[in-house]
C-alpha cells in the first residue's frame, strides 16, 4: 500500500526548492515531484496524508552522541539548573530522600557547570562529605571531569600516594591530599567501581532515551563509545525488535578491540536497527574545563596548554588498526594540538599501510585551524562540530582562549576548504535538540549575546544539510538516507514552521510534529 504526502512543503535536501508531493511504499520513497503526477500513481486502497501546510523533510542523522549515556543520565540527580553549591546539595538530599537510597549505595549526579556557579570553581570532597553515608559523584556537564566525596575516593582506591594516570589528573589540596576533583582518565575510571543496574531496568532506560531522540526528529542515533555490557543489551534489544531508530555504535580499539570481530553480523552492517560503525578514541579533553590540548597556552597562562590523552605512537597504531581493519574511526579532538596529532598520525598510517581511506571523523573540532581544515580535506577527513558550544560556552571560550574563542566551530571555513561536516549535541552533554545546533550555526551568538566571528556563519540550508545528508554520508549511508529521493528509506519528519522561511530566532522554537522511520510513525 502506498501513502501520498500532500498539501505541504516537501524539503528534499536534494535541492533548496520544495516538491509538491511524495509517495512512500513499504518503507521506501517511490516518488517525489508534482502532485498531479503523484495522484496518477495511486491505486484503490492507497492512503493520502494531508500535511496541513506543514513541512516534510528528512529525519535527523545524529553526528555524535551517546545513547546509553543518555539512558544512564535518566537515573541520576540532574544538576543542570543549579547555580550554587547549596542548590547542588539540596538536589542530592531530595533525591536520596525521595528514592530511599540506602547507606553504602552510590549516589550519582550529573550536569553541573562550574562556570555557571556563583562560586566559579569545582566543588571538593569536603563539600560533598555532608553525605557521610553514601559514596557520591557529581559529573561535570562536559562529562570530562567530576567530583567525588571521601567515601567515593575510598571506593575508587584513590589515596594520597596514588599517582596521576596517563591522560588524567587527580586534584589535590595544598598538602597534596586528593581533594575529590578528578579529570579525564582519572575520572572515567569511576565507571569501573559503580555497580551497573539490572538489565531490565537498563532496557527501560534505553527505550526512554531513544523516545526522546525520536521526539526530537532523529531517525539515526549514535552511541559514541559502547562498552561490552551495553552492547550486549542493545544487541538483545535489536533481536527482540525493541529498537525503533537506527543505532550506530563505536567502540574503543584499546579497551574493547575485538568487539566488531566477535559480532560479524553487525560489523558495518545493520542487524535490524543496530550496527557497529567502527572505533572511537579520545585525544584530549574539553576547552571549557581547560583540558583540551592546545598548540598555544590558555589565556592568562604562561605555559599550560592542556594535555594529550595518548602519545603519537599510540595514536598512529589506532589509525593503522582502523585502516587495516577497514573500519571508520571517530576521534575526539577539541584543541588544535589534538587536531594536529590526529591529522599527522592518520596521514602517516595512510602512507604506511597504503589502505583506502575510511572517512575518519574529527569529533567536536572546536579549535581546528583553517590550515588544518585544508589538510583534512586532502585526506578526505570529515568533521562533526559541536556548534552549540557557541551559545552554551562561547563566553567561557572567550575567557579561556581570548581571540581564538571567536573562531570556535569554524563551519564556513570547513565548507570553503571542502570538508564535509555534520552537527551534534554530544548528548547527554546537551539534550538531542538539532534545531538549537542549526540556529547556533547560522547565528553564532553566545549566552550573553556576544556575536562570535560572523564569517563562520552558514546558511540554514547548509546547516540542514549537515544534519541530514552529510550525516548519512558520515555513516556511508548516503545512498539510503539523508534526503528525500525515490529509492531511499522513508526516514522523515513533519515540522512547523518551514525552517527555510521562518525568522532565524524561530528555529529555537521549532516543533517536530511527527517522526517517521521506514514509513512508520514512531
Amino acid at each position: 500500500m502506498k501513502t501520498l504526502y500532500e498539501n505541504g512543503k516537501i524539503l528534499t535536501m536534494e535541492s533548496p526548492w520544495p516538491a509538491e508531493a511524495l509517495i512512500e511504499e513499504e518503507g521506501k520513497i517511490r516518488f517525489v515531484g508534482r502532485r498531479q503526477e503523484a495522484l496518477s500513481l495511486l491505486s484503490s486502497g492507497d492512503k493520502r496524508k494531508d500535511l496541513c501546510g506543514h513541512t516534510l523533510m528528512p529525519g535527523f542523522v545524529d553526528g555524535h552522541s551517546h545513547l546509553t549515556g543518555c539512558a544512564s543520565a535518566l537515573s541520576m540527580v540532574q544538576l543542570g539548573e543549579c547555580r550554587n553549591y547549596r542548590e547542588i546539595t539540596e538536589r542530592i538530599e531530595s533525591f536520596i530522600r525521595e528514592h530511599n537510597i540506602p547507606a553504602g549505595k552510590w549516589v550519582c549526579a550529573t550536569g553541573y557547570d562550574h562556570t555557571l556557579l556563583v562560586e566559579k570553581q569545582h566543588p571538593t570532597r569536603e563539600f560533598l562529605d555532608i553525605f557521610s553515608q553514601n559514596p557520591v559523584v557529581i559529573t561535570h556537564q562536559s562529562g570530562h571531569m567530576g567530583v567525588v566525596n571521601s567515601l567515593g575516593l575510598k571506593e575508587m582506591g584513590i589515596e594520597p600516594d596514588t599517582p596521576d594516570p596517563t591522560g588524567g589528573q587527580i586534584g589535590r589540596d595544598k598538602a597534596g591530599i586528593p581533594n575529590g576533583y578528578l579529570e579525564e582518565t582519572a575520572f572515567t575510571r569511576i565507571s569501573q567501581v559503580i555497580p551497573p543496574p539490572p538489565e531490565e531496568e537498563r532496557i527501560k532506560a534505553i527505550q526512554k532515551a531513544e523516545e526522546e531522540y525520536l521526539r526530537q526528529g532523529f531517525t539515526t542515533i549514535q552511541d559514541g563509545l559502547i562498552g561490552e555490557r551495553d552492547w550486549e543489551i542493545l544487541r538483545r534489544m535489536d533481536q527482540a525488535g525493541k529498537l525503533r531508530a537506527d543505532v550506530v555504535c563505536y567502540h574503543s580499539p584499546e579497551d574493547t578491540p575485538f568487539l566488531s570481530d566477535k559480532n560479524p553480523a553487525y560489523d558495518r552492517r545493520y542487524g535490524n536497527h543496530l550496527k557497529l560503525g567502527g572505533y572511537k578514541v579520545f585525544l584530549d579533553g574539553s576547552p571549557q574545563g581547560k583540558t583540551a590540548w592546545l598548540s598555544q597556552p590558555y589565556e592568562g597562562e604562561e605555559s599550560y596548554r592542556g594535555y594529550p590523552a595518548h602519545t603519537d605512537q599510540q595514536v598512529f597504531l589506532f589509525m593503522k588498526k582502523a585502516l587495516e581493519d577497514n573500519r571508520q574511526i571517530l576521534v575526539h579532538c577539541n584543541g588544535d594540538a589534538a587536531s594536529a596529532q590526529m591529522i599527522h598520525c592518520y596521514r602517516r598510517a595512510l602512507e604506511q599501510t597504503g589502505c583506502p581511506g575510511i572517512r575518519p571523523v574529527m569529533v567536536h573540532a572546536q579549535t581546528v585551524r583553517r590550515d588544518q581544515l585544508a589538510e583534512m580535506a586532502s585526506l578526505s577527513m570529515m568533521a562533526s562540530f559541536f556548534v552549540a558550544h557557541v551559545f552554551h560556552w562561547g563566553d567561557i571560550h572567550l575567557q579561556n582562549l581570548g581571540e581564538r574563542g571567536r573562531q570556535i566551530s569554524p563551519l564556513a571555513s570547513a565548507a570553503q576548504a571542502g570538508v564535509c561536516f555534520t552537527l551534534h549535541q554530544d548528548s547527554p552533554v546537551l539534550p538531542p535538540d538539532m534545531w538549537q545546533s542549526i540556529w547556533c550555526a547560522a547565528a553564532r551568538v553566545t549566552r550573553s549575546g556576544e556575536k562570535l566571528e560572523p564569517k563562520e556563519r552558514i546558511s540554514v540550508y547548509e546547516a540542514l544539510k549537515a544534519a541530514t545528508i552529510n550525516g548519512a554520508c558520515q555513516y556511508f549511508e548516503e545512498g539510503e538516507k539523508g534526503s528525500l529521493r525515490p529509492g531511499k528509506r522513508a526516514d522523515m519528519i513533519v515540522v512547523e514552521p518551514n525552517p527555510l522561511e521562518c525568522p532565524l530566532e524561530a528555529l529555537r522554537e521549532m516543533r517536530v510534529l511527527e517522526t517517521i522511520k521506514d514509513g512508520k510513525t514512531v
